[in-house]
């Protein structure tokens, strides 16, 4: 499994970056290529398909829109290049605030999503984003209290949509909260996750 590609964009297709990695290149399926500079170092969290017929590797600036392009594909009927159409079209915050509004409207505009798609959308992943704590649609996402030493990907998510609530970014958040993670000497409660990512940002 390959976690991460970081090197230096080599260059770009309508579909894919070539990531020049200590000499060796790496095609690199991203959604809109152009948006990445030739030359430009970059650090992609990646996914890793193989196929009968090819190995393919989908990349995303965060770990978050990573995780989110696999929670697309364990919807039925949407495959690694669907799934990267609808993060081509819209943000990762538009497409969950679509999904979790039941927007048939917005979501049948992605490329390739009819109304039968954008119906199994919502119907197989509002109630995974809910409890994933991806709450885009919300103004303010309330903390759950959690005395317990959080491990999983869900009490990652409340930490960071905690300081999404504070007004930093997807980015910033999915920085702060591995990197929280990461220094700990032990394992945190969520109360102290969110402080210690607190104190990451206001260091950075």
């Amino acid at each position: 499994m390959i976690e991460f590609v970081k090197g230096t964009v080599e260059y770009r297709e309508s579909d894919y970056v070539a990531i020049n990695v200590n000499g060796l290149g790496y095609q690199v399926f991203v959604p809109n290529p152009f948006r990445f500079e030739e030359g430009e170092e970059v650090y992609l969290s990646t996914h890793f398909v193989v196929r009968e017929d090819a190995q393919l590797l989908y990349g995303f600036p965060t770990r978050s829109e990573r995780d989110l392009f696999r929670l697309l594909l364990e919807v039925s009927g949407v495959g690694p290049k669907a799934a990267l159409a609808m993060l081509s079209g819209m943000t990762p915050k538009q497409l969950i605030s679509a999904i979790q509004l039941e927007d048939l409207k917005t979501l049948t505009k992605l490329p390739g999503v009819g109304k039968k798609t954008a119906q199994r959308l919502i119907l197989d992943l509002k109630d995974k984003l809910k409890k994933l704590a991806w709450g885009y649609s919300e103004s303010t996402l309330p903390l759950q209290e959690n005395s317990e030493p959080p491990s999983d990907f869900s009490a990652r998510r409340d930490v960071i949509a905690a300081l999404l609530a504070l007004g930093y970014n997807e980015e910033e958040a999915d920085w702060a909260a591995q990197e929280a993670e990461k220094s700990a000497e032990s394992s945190l409660s969520t109360e102290e996750w969110i402080k210690k990512a607190l104190q990451l940002m206001m260091k950075k």
